[in-house]
């Protein structure tokens, strides 16, 4: 009897003190990681809209695929969006500044390496740049990454009139 409980005691120690080095861990790094998230976010923001120097979350209730939404200083909108691509959720965020769209960033996608990454990787996002909601429809699909393509301008509001966007913006 003795040779079974020695072992499952010494393994219950371990397991209790792994716990509680990973839960002190959780707790020194927590804060550092969420200090991280947040200038990273706000370095998505600056770069979708370059000439604000703040932004004020808006807290309202948000409509279907914007995650968040921010007001920026010089009065133009920062949106996170999530929209269903390919391979999963792509997740851009894109400025727009007096009904156009300044810049347009994938922050994180699961498409398809070589051909729906060519839509979330690449420059295809630079298409949208200057344009306001009637001309996203103008933009071309990538060949071979249709529904990638499609995914973005569905995050953007040109399948649905008016776009989830510009009614926050309203």
């Amino acid at each position: 009897m003795k040779d079974i409980i020695k072992p499952i005691a010494v393994l219950g120690a371990i397991c209790l003190v792994v716990t509680a080095l990973l839960a002190y861990i959780n707790s020194v790094t927590s804060p550092i990681i969420l200090a991280a998230e947040q200038k990273a976010a706000e370095e998505a923001r600056l770069e979708v809209m370059p000439e604000a120097n703040s932004f004020e979350k808006i807290d309202s209730e948000l409509p279907e695929g914007v995650t968040e939404a921010y007001l920026a200083d010089n009065g133009g909108y920062v949106f996170m969006l999530t929209t269903k691509g390919y391979g999963g959720d792509i997740k851009l965020i894109c400025g727009i500044l007096d009904g156009k769209l300044t810049k347009i960033k994938t922050l994180s996608h699961n498409e398809t390496s070589g051909i729906g990454s060519k839509v979330v990787a690449g420059n295809y996002g630079d298409n949208y740049i200057g344009k306001s909601e009637d001309d996203y429809s103008q933009v071309d699909s990538v060949t071979g990454a249709t529904i990638s393509s499609k995914a973005y301008k569905k995050a953007l509001g040109s399948e649905v009139k008016p776009s989830a966007l510009f009614i926050i913006m309203l």
